[in-house]
């Protein structure tokens, strides 16, 4: 099975099923692991854990032990290895490049990235988390490891996406500092915290960079995915005429020849992201700039790498 992108979503739309694409994102990203340098990452799905010396013996699995030697008792259902938030920036901003009931854009990108880690991650038993925010907290759900927990985060990335297809959806503004330092607050302590921000937001960015820290003085881990279209929102590729911008956000609009201010912009949007990267350096934050047009290999690596550090 090869990997999956938003093009390949785009034709699979039928299904309508969050949680059989995320499955089939997951399968082809491990398929490729097999045959990538990263082959020797842990990705096996254990239902059984080591057995330690002192625990009761009443979970041990006697029949396992019969075949391998060795002792391990079974997982159950409140077992779990690690809590992992995951936190979506729903701001109108993230639904660039729009176009109606297409999911090729940043917001439908982060949605499926989060229901393909929400599969990985309950297959290796860990809790998760969800997350949505844009001027303010639209749902914040625990982390959990249930089935029936699983099936509602589903049901939400599903709901978030339809809801998207409109252009009623335009005109959400980001307050991503107020509400990233609310969520610090409520976010079980010694967490992955995991962000899908494209960070455009009229808040002042050091306000923002202070809920990053907010974020890992409560003991978190954190990786932030800072989610781009580069065409147009890097390298400003608009043709050479007078063009009209309107702002996702405020509605505002603008008009301007794009060759007058490439060169300002390049240099602007440069500099944010680099002082981004830096703050999230400062922070030991990891950074990941996850271009929405090169698939979700890039997301799940990233994530894995992560685990495979904390684990």
């Amino acid at each position: 099975m090869e990997a999956i992108d938003l093009q390949t979503i785009e034709s699979l739309q039928s299904f309508d099923n969050f949680e059989f694409l995320a499955s089939q994102i997951v399968e082809g990203f491990i398929t490729g692991l097999h045959r990538s340098p990263f082959h020797g990452f842990s990705v096996e799905f254990a239902e059984h854990r080591q057995y330690n010396s002192g625990e009761s013996t009443k979970n041990i699995d006697w029949k396992l032990f019969a075949r391998t030697d060795k002792l391990f008792t079974k997982r159950y259902e409140e077992e779990t290895n690690l809590r992992c938030h995951i936190v979506i920036d729903t701001s109108s901003s993230m639904l660039f490049p729009f176009h109606e009931k297409s999911v090729q854009n940043k917001l439908a990108f982060s949605l499926y990235s989060a229901a393909a880690l929400i599969h990985l991650l309950r297959k290796q038993r860990d809790a998760v988390g969800l997350s949505f925010l844009s001027d303010k907290i639209t749902l914040n759900t625990p982390a959990k490891l249930s089935d029936a927990h699983a099936q509602m985060l589903f049901a939400e990335l599903n709901k978030c996406l339809h809801a998207s297809f409109s252009t009623t959806s335009f005109q959400q503004t980001t307050s991503l500092a107020k509400n990233l330092n609310i969520l610090a607050e409520s976010i079980h302590k010694r967490s992955l915290v995991i962000l899908f921000s494209d960070f455009f937001q009229t808040e002042d960015y050091n306000e923002v960079y202070d809920a990053l820290q907010h974020l890992r003085y409560n003991k978190n881990e954190v990786i932030v995915f800072h989610v781009t279209e580069p065409t147009h929102e890097e390298q400003f590729a608009f043709e050479n005429r007078p063009t009209e911008l309107t702002d996702m956000e405020t509605g505002e609009t603008l008009k301007l020849n794009p060759n007058a201010v490439r060169e300002a912009y390049h240099k602007l949007i440069a500099h944010r992201t680099a002082d981004l990267k830096l703050t999230c350096t400062k922070f030991q934050i990891d950074y990941i700039q996850a271009d929405i047009n090169k698939g979700f290999n890039q997301i799940l690596t990233n994530y894995l790498i992560k685990r495979n550090r904390l684990m």
